[in-house]
């Protein structure tokens, strides 16, 4: 017995939402759909590369304020 590699599996889904769509079942043509985009991985967040060099640190965010506010944001930060 073969072993169903992602393509099968994704292919037997496509046929339960073909099936669904006929029978006229919206829940079990959603389940399809949302089962196949978890198969492909479309269900995870998308995490962007960030570069250390990119990264602004506390101190160099607050010289981009003015005196005034960083005054401000300092004495909301510190109560």
């Amino acid at each position: 017995m073969k072993i169903p590699d992602l393509n099968d599996l994704i292919a037997d889904l496509q046929t339960a939402k073909q099936i669904a769509i006929a029978d006229r079942k919206p829940t079990a043509m959603i389940q399809a759909t949302v089962t196949t985009a978890k198969l492909l991985g479309l269900d995870k967040p998308v995490v962007k590369d960030v570069h250390a060099d990119d990264v602004q640190t506390i101190s160099e965010l607050m010289n981009e304020l003015s005196s005034e506010q960083a005054a401000i944001t300092y004495k909301n930060i510190m109560g």
